[in-house]
């Protein structure tokens, strides 16, 4: 089968310019890569045509005889001219760096030339009361992390020395390597990027650039805290490398368990035991409030078990907000045990008087029980 006209295969004429050639060549090997493309063997066909296209066009002296002689003067060529895998590995990876302007020994270069390297960030568990996430509090923070050494000022190198060229990867902090059809380019395992190398390493901290120190900070805990708040003190971290910048410290806050205040978000509530002629009879009650102080609630005559009572503005404070949350109180009606003869026998004349009229739910219940038996 007949070799397709280069040119007509990039869609551009005899007087295209360079730049116009590898527009057109990048335009379609990104539209038929195969990776776009799984499976499709047509499109694979069309890229590897096209990456042979753009490999003879995009060469002055082999633009110039495939001009004058067409593919005739490729053939019988052994490889000095023509297309092999190579080429075609060569090829697509000089567009590919081009297109995405950065993911080629351009970008390997550019990062090579910084050797900043930001050191890594910590987390601190911290577990704190309720009362404590209430009031906010001023924490002491002891933990390890790495400082920038003093003596190389967090280069790594001794003083006096400088670093040298990475010799595995000529100061690009990238290496390549040629899989088939592709170049994959990697991070340089002996500089780790950096592209260079340090000749002469810091005796002090045996080139690392820092030294690991046991540190105490303080931080002030807001009010209203909740559980599972992250708190970021910056360049509180890990020192970085070759004088990168530090990390960061984050704070996990955790709040312990209350043995009577149970939260949601900025509400509390809780659970208020009540005796049965409280309930009754209706009663004022004395309750803990989590700022240490007591709030008094009307308990009104015949509360049911159950029965909820708000206090506004005694939950937790809002975070960054001078609102509170509210507190939640609800009744618990408690039977008495272990009455007394006196007490069994006033019950007893109080169940003699008893009527439907001051048990509505026993009424409505047993009223549908018998409707229920009749069926």
């Amino acid at each position: 089968m007949a070799k397709r006209d280069y040119y007509e295969i990039l869609g551009t004429s005899k007087s295209a310019t360079p730049e116009e050639i590898k527009k057109a060549y990048r335009k379609s090997a990104l539209k038929h890569h195969p990776d776009k493309n799984k499976g499709d063997k047509a499109a694979e066909a069309k890229f590897k045509e096209a990456s042979e296209a753009y490999h003879i066009l995009s060469d002055k002296e082999r633009k110039a005889n495939y001009d004058q002689f067409g593919h005739a003067a490729f053939e019988n060529s052994g490889g000095r001219g023509g297309f092999s895998n190579s080429d075609f590995s060569s090829s697509f990876s000089d567009i590919f760096e081009d297109f995405f302007d950065g993911f080629g020994e351009t970008s390997g270069r550019r990062r090579g030339r910084s050797n900043d390297s930001r050191g890594a960030d910590l987390r601190f568990d911290l577990s704190i009361s309720l009362e404590e996430a209430y009031n906010g509090k001023k924490q002491e923070i002891n933990f390890s992390s790495s400082d920038k050494c003093k003596i190389c000022s967090g280069s790594g190198a001794e003083p006096g020395s400088k670093p040298i060229s990475c010799s595995a990867c000529g100061g690009r902090g990238q290496v390549r390597t040629n899989q088939g059809f592709f170049t994959i380019q990697q991070t340089c395992p002996e500089c780790g990027g950096a592209g260079e190398q340090i000749s002469s390493p810091c005796k002090e901290c045996r080139g690392l650039g820092k030294k690991q120190s046991k540190k105490k900070i303080f931080t002030n805990i807001p009010k209203g805290v909740d559980d599972g708040t992250r708190i970021r003190l910056s360049g509180k971290g890990e020192a970085g490398t070759k004088g990168g910048g530090n990390g960061d410290l984050y704070i996990f806050v955790t709040i312990k368990n209350h043995n009577i205040f149970k939260r949601s978000e900025e509400n509390l509530f809780y659970e208020f035991p009540i005796s049965l002629s409280d309930a009754a009879l209706g009663a004022t009650v004395e309750v803990p409030t989590l700022d240490g102080g007591k709030a008094k609630v009307k308990i009104p005559a015949g509360t049911q078990n159950g029965k909820q009572f708000r206090l506004k503005g005694k939950g937790m404070p809002i975070m960054r907000n001078k609102e509170y949350g509210d507190l939640y109180i609800q009744a618990t009606t408690e039977v008495p045990v272990s009455l007394t003869k006196e007490q069994k026998k006033l019950l007893e004349q109080f169940q003699k008087l008893e009527d439907n009229k001051t048990n509505p739910f026993v009424k409505d219940f047993f009223e549908k029980a018998k409707r229920f038996w009749g069926n």
